[in-house]
């Protein structure tokens, strides 16, 4: 299983050796609901291969095939799901992705992989990380208002204390290339300059610090949420280099809670800042709307997309507008989904807005400011 960030999914949209095969699925984390998502999984298999043999008749397609049936027979693989399953795979390449929200039932076989479900995934506002630090452990959490799930740390993830700073250079009142106050103090560390020290806690507070910024903040991109108790709130805001830090914390013991408390204790922090970032962008739209510089008409929108000049574009959740675009002229045409040519065209101006430099946020719909399903703020 691979992390979803965007750094990953725009080395899938990279050109890939067809055939591609993505199948996407709802999810289930409990049982009974998980023991369907194997059958799922198993129909969804069924359908690429049938694709797979009409589109490439001449081509032994068991190797590709292979990794994908080796999932459906993988019990500990189902028995640990989360919302929503992709699977992209291609010769020499699989990737597989575990989201926190539903995804639509879909298996397509094409020359290059449909990532628009991920995409949408990707932009929603209200995902973000949370560290979870005590004195001598370090956890990093993944989540949004409805699920927090732990991420499996890298091999070299400082998660604990004894990672960073042995047991023997633990010992009270022992000096090893450091300076004490005297027996039963703790011990300092010289650090930069003269009369300066570092103490075990910000040793391995500062080996977290850089772990996470390079391991998560940056590949994520996304806000991170600091939970700790009072003191290691102080310490660790000192000396932190990671500019997605939030601003305000969660104060308590991380491991006195269960998951869904922690995740209950960061959004009452997050949320004020998810609510004024939507009301700001709504703001902003209405103001752009009004200078004429700004649409919730989808053709309008269209047209700005092919040309490069939509900066932020606000797509409604779980809202689908089928059809197709055409990427030339930016012209649409309303079509059936049950076409194999028909995607949904608020995913595809999505991408397109992304591929052009422009920021795409997903907004629930009673925070959009259109009943169009998007809303469109020009750069010129």
């Amino acid at each position: 299983m691979y992390p979803l960030t965007k750094e990953q999914l725009r080395a899938l949209v990279a050109a890939q050796q067809p055939p591609c095969i993505s199948i996407y699925q709802p999810t289930h984390r409990q049982h009974p609901a998980n023991q369907q998502d194997p059958i799922r999984f198993k129909n969804l298999v069924r359908m690429a291969e049938e694709s797979l043999r009409q589109q490439y008749p001449n081509r032994d397609v068991r190797d590709l095939l292979k990794p994908l049936q080796d999932l459906i027979a993988d019990s500990l693989f189902w028995n640990h799901t989360r919302d929503g399953l992709a699977v992209l795979a291609c010769p020499g390449t699989l990737r597989v992705f575990q989201v926190q929200r539903s995804l639509p039932e879909r298996a397509v076989v094409a020359d290059s992989f449909h990532v628009k479900p991920l995409l949408r995934y990707l932009q929603s506002a209200d995902r973000f990380q949370v560290l979870a630090l005590t004195r001598d452990t370090a956890a990093v959490y993944e989540g949004n208002r409805y699920a927090l799930d732990a991420e499996p740390l890298p091999e070299n993830f400082p998660a604990r204390l004894d990672q960073v700073v042995r047991p023997e250079e633990r010992e009270q009142g022992v000096a090893i290339g450091s300076a004490n106050s005297g027996v039963g103090s703790p011990k300092m560390i010289w650090g930069h300059g003269e009369g300066k020290y570092e103490t075990d806690t910000e040793k391995f507070f500062r080996a977290v610090d850089k772990a996470v910024t390079e391991e998560f903040s940056k590949p994520s991109g996304l806000p991170l949420v600091l939970a700790a108790l009072p003191e290691h709130q102080g310490t660790f805001r000192q000396l932190t280099q990671n500019p997605r830090l939030w601003s305000e914390g969660v104060i308590g013991n991380p491991t006195a809670w269960t998951t869904d408390q922690l995740r209950q204790q960061v959004w009452k922090v997050f949320e004020p800042f998810y609510l004024s970032r939507l009301e700001k962008l709504k703001e902003n739209f209405t103001t752009a709307q009004a200078r004429e510089a700004g649409s919730g008409d989808l053709a309008d929108v269209a047209r700005a997309a092919v040309a490069g000049r939509v900066g932020i574009l606000l797509v409604e959740d779980e809202r689908v507008v089928p059809g197709i675009l055409n990427r030339q002229d930016g012209s649409i045409r309303p079509a059936d989904l049950q076409s194999p040519r028909v995607d949904d065209m608020l995913d595809d101006l999505a991408e397109l807005v992304l591929s052009t430099g422009g920021e795409v946020v997903v907004v629930p719909a009673e925070r959009m400011p259109t009943r169009t399903g998007l809303a469109a703020i020009f750069r010129y």
